[in-house]
């Protein structure tokens, strides 16, 4: 039986091709602004573009980070895909705006520290040992569009519980956190759903694991 997704749908752009990507990937697949159903489906997506500030605000009208922080507590799956990533930690800053996130990891996203931004294009990432989304593909590309991420990961572990795998990449030089597993929260700053052969194994090795 396919598991059951929601692509939440908070007012941010891109979602069809999510929708597509994951119904590829072998998820029945829903879009939908409904807490309810978000909090009740096998796995969420939470995708993302534009700015954290109005991410931020869109997720809050239809109360998504309650519907998240209700999955979490009862460890059932979700997926950030790019500012879905970046609204999952505590802050951001843009243009000397601070706005607060979902606060599921401490630390700032901020603006590349890079000669060209926005980092736009494929882009090799470093994938810790132990990867479940990247299993079979930790040696390829994913496709990247952003001027902002996460340049530190500051969650540390008390040793009794696993720690997060998160995987880097570099752009101009800055590196940033590219990807992040912390047992039923997932995050990717790249895109699966625009990463072709690569992402769409990335969606599948996630669905898997519902």
């Amino acid at each position: 039986m396919s598991k059951k997704v929601v692509v939440l749908d908070y007012g941010s752009g891109n979602l069809r091709s999510a929708v597509r990507a994951l119904e590829r990937a072998g998820a029945e697949v829903e879009l939908t602004s409904d807490r309810q159903t978000a909090e009740n489906a096998d796995g969420l997506v939470v995708p993302g573009v534009g700015a954290f500030a109005a991410c931020m605000a869109g997720l809050r009208a239809v109360d998504g980070p309650r519907a998240i922080g209700r999955r979490l507590a009862g460890g059932r799956p979700v997926l950030g895909i790019c500012v879905g990533m970046q609204v999952l930690f505590e802050r951001g800053v843009e243009h000397g705006v601070e706005t607060e996130g979902c606060d599921e990891w401490p630390g700032v996203v901020e603006r590349l520290q890079a000669p060209i931004v926005p980092h736009m294009g494929w882009n090799t990432v470093e994938v810790p040992d132990g990867s479940t989304l990247f299993s079979g593909v930790d040696k390829e590309r994913f496709y990247f569009v952003h001027s902002y991420a996460a340049r530190s990961w500051d969650l540390r572990t008390d040793g009794r519980t696993r720690a997060p795998l998160v995987t880097w990449s570099e752009h101009g030089g800055d590196r940033f956190v590219a990807a992040v597993e912390n047992d039923p929260l997932c995050a990717t700053q790249f895109h699966p759903e625009k990463s072709g052969d690569a992402g769409a194994r990335l969606l599948r090795n996630w669905v898997g694991t519902l």
